[in-house]
């Protein structure tokens, strides 16, 4: 397969935070010889995208003006640095690359991406589908693999079972053995269900209930909150004595560590972007990815994507649906034809 790149390319601009993006036509990247150019055939749309834009995720330490947003991605390999191994032109990839720190993201016809990011995308997947994964599956597994170390046998609540991460959590403590409950709002419980999770209608149930109902009162080996708040609160009550652990990919704010102190549990914090924002530990992102892909190989993962298509040019259509709650699955920009 033979990949042209462009001098030339269309991105959607942020210059000031709560403005509208400015689609434009800048210069393609030129690659350092530690890089590789994909051209972004597919990019994913998250809530984070939403706060940045925003200007309420300072965490996330973006640089404005001529910022481009955009996080996850699947696409091809164009170029290939000098010194670059692994990858040639025309693979076809995914991964996690940029959208903060004023690394340029994938709201763009190309990106300039550090390969430590970036695995081969599955071949059973179509490029919106391996759009869907980076952020949220690279969280999940940080989550239960690398905090948590779930384990054959461990019962595992997932609280926001039916949510972007919660969905791809699910699957990956089951491939791991686990026995998996779901905390859902009515209505999504046949979500979870098809994902291998018992269901946990969190409107009828009190902790109390599903702890005593669901492991006979002794609480869950691995909680991992994707929701924060009150629900983090509720997971130090929820969880198994001297062994548990609670994983939070949203633990801020201020909380009570008696309850779970009392039960002596442990807890860990996951911040995704670290890598990405550091340097630091990046090539444990690609061997996440490549992971997943094995799981997604063998039949034992699947991401939710929203069937409605939307471009560059109708990205605030995309936002909209984020924000109003009315996504059936992650939004998904079409940038680039495959062919």
């Amino acid at each position: 397969m033979t990949i042209k790149s462009a001098a030339q390319m269309k991105a959607l601009i942020l210059n000031e935070f709560n403005t509208p993006f400015l689609l434009q036509e800048i210069p393609a990247p030129n690659i350092k010889k530690w890089e590789v150019l994909v051209k972004i055939v597919a990019s994913g749309v998250n809530p984070l995208d939403l706060k940045i834009k925003a200007g309420k995720a300072a965490h996330a330490q973006p640089k404005l003006p001529n910022a481009i947003l955009g996080i996850d991605m699947s696409g091809i390999v164009a170029a290939v640095g000098g010194d670059v191994k692994g990858f040639t032109m025309g693979d076809e990839v995914f991964g996690m690359v940029g959208g903060i720190a004023g690394i340029p993201g994938t709201l763009a016809e190309y990106v300039a991406a550090d390969p430590a990011l970036i695995a081969l995308k599955p071949a059973s997947l179509s490029f919106r589908e391996a759009a869907a994964l980076p952020l949220n599956t690279i969280t999940a597994w940080e989550a239960l693999v690398d905090r948590a170390a779930v384990r054959k046998g461990n019962t595992v609540l997932v609280h926001g079972g039916a949510g972007g991460v919660g969905h791809l959590a699910i699957q990956i403590a089951r491939a791991r053995g686990a026995k998996v409950f779901a905390t859902v709002r009515p209505g999504q419980q046949e979500i979870v269900r098809s994902f291998g999770a018992t269901p946990i209608d969190h409107t009828s149930y009190t902790v109390e209930s599903y702890v005593n109902e669901f492991t006979d009162d002794e609480g869950f080996d691995v909680i991992l909150d994707t929701v924060g708040g009150l629900v983090l609160d509720a997971s130090f009550n929820a969880v198994k004595r001297y062994t548990g652990r609670v994983v939070s990919i949203l633990g801020w704010g201020t909380h009570s560590l008696a309850p779970l102190s009392f039960r002596g549990a442990s807890y860990s914090g996951v911040f995704t972007l670290y890598p990405l924002i550091s340097g630091s530990g990046r090539q444990h992102h690609g061997q996440i990815l490549g992971d997943v892909a094995l799981l997604v190989t063998t039949g034992r993962m699947r991401p939710m994507v929203d069937e409605r298509e939307f471009s560059l040019e109708t990205i605030d259509k995309a936002y909209q649906c984020v924000e109003n709650g009315t996504a059936n699955g992650k939004i998904i920009i079409s940038i680039n034809n495959p062919e």
